[in-house]
């Protein structure tokens, strides 16, 4: 049984009646206008591939792994306690990962309140399921989640009743995360409403989500760049995507050719024009206009020059180029569009150091988004 805390509705939503999951009173619009509860809502997952499904639901608890650290009300009250002890435990864990697990953990024993909601998305039945936390945190053993919570399932709702941007959110890379951004859809369900969910050619959280999704990306590989790819690692991956472009390349680095790091040609002597000269900056910052003149002067009539940055191009560097006909620069956002244009052309190494897996995103219809 939900009480909602600020009316009178309960809902009766037993979780075992077969196919209907919700109380055909959680589908009813009671009140059009309904005030949205002042309440703290919590996202989890049961793994990625939702092992913990049958737990969390017929067991009536949530839980997260890092099953090798202790009993955590035994640590500090602080995060840094928190972190410090999961680099104990788990010393081959990434040092970016580490605030961000041991931040997980903290707040689900610290920040969770006996009484809060919480949302857990089941990836078999396609339905996200809604409880209240009705206990303390505590530590078990073999269950694969060992650190875990008592809750009270109440209700479960199917993944159409919300926005394209709800389902982004609960679909968070993180296994425990707060809502926050579309918490209404969730509380205006639990009272017996009806969220306003724009047909699909009008919800603006489509694009949102693609764009969110498509700068997590290019985030991504900018820094994967930066750090693989330093010096002269960053030449042969540059070589590489000449290559899948259609050129024919080879890199100078050890023919002392001093300011002209690949060469790029159609033909496979390389001695047709045009012949392309590329001077390669594996430099995060601006790339300024004496360096990008110093390039231009190796460039001979007949000849193309480009240059690549991680970074950017300063605005006299751009005027510059933009007054030569056979200059090209490209920078860190450009190099990124070229990588995911393409990724699949290029060798596994690459690939391996730069891992991506192809996903279809939504498109917002007869918008042209793209």
């Amino acid at each position: 049984m939900y009480q909602h805390r600020r009316g009178h509705l309960s809902i009766n939503a037993n979780l075992s009646d077969g196919g209907d999951k919700f109380a055909s009173t959680a589908r009813r619009i009671l009140n059009p206008v309904m005030e949205v509860p002042n309440e703290v809502l919590w996202g989890i997952h049961a793994g990625h591939t939702g092992d913990a499904h049958s737990m969390f639901i017929n067991g009536g608890v949530v839980g997260l792994g890092w099953n090798e650290m202790p009993d955590l009300t035994t640590l500090a009250p602080t995060r840094e306690a928190f972190k410090q002890t999961l680099e104990m435990m788990y010393p081959e864990a990434k040092a970016g990962a580490v605030p961000v697990q041991a931040g997980q953990l903290y707040r689900f024993v610290h920040e969770v309140q006996v009484g809060d909601l919480v949302a857990y998305p089941a990836k078999v039945e396609r339905l996200i399921y809604i409880g209240r936390i009705v206990g303390d945190y505590f530590k078990t053993s073999g269950s694969g989640y060992d650190h875990q919570r008592k809750v009270d399932w109440s209700a479960s709702f199917p993944r159409t009743k919300f926005s394209q941007g709800a389902l982004y959110e609960i679909g968070s890379a993180l296994s425990f995360f707060q809502i926050k951004n579309y918490s209404d859809e969730y509380f205006i369900l639990l009272g017996g409403g009806e969220p306003v969910i724009a047909a699909e050619d009008e919800d603006t959280t489509v694009a949102l989500v693609a764009d969110e999704i498509e700068s997590a990306t290019e985030d991504f590989i900018i820094k994967r760049l930066a750090k693989e790819f330093k010096g002269y690692p960053l030449e042969d991956f540059v070589s590489e995507i000449f290559t899948a472009i259609g050129y024919k390349t080879r890199v100078t680095q050890m023919s002392g050719d001093k300011g002209v790091d690949v060469i790029a040609h159609r033909d496979e002597l390389g001695i047709e024009p045009p012949i392309i000269k590329i001077q390669v900056k594996s430099t995060e910052g601006s790339v300024g206009d004496p360096e990008v003149s110093q390039l231009f002067g190796k460039v001979a009539d007949g000849e193309f020059g480009v240059m690549v940055t991680l970074g950017t191009f300063s605005k006299p560097a751009r005027d510059f180029a933009d007054s030569k006909s056979n200059l090209r620069l490209i920078d860190g956002e450009e190099l990124v569009r070229l990588t995911l244009k393409h990724y699949e052309s290029l060798d596994s190494k690459y690939k391996g150091r730069i891992p991506l897996r192809r996903v279809y995103i939504p498109e917002g219809i007869g918008d042209g988004l793209g």
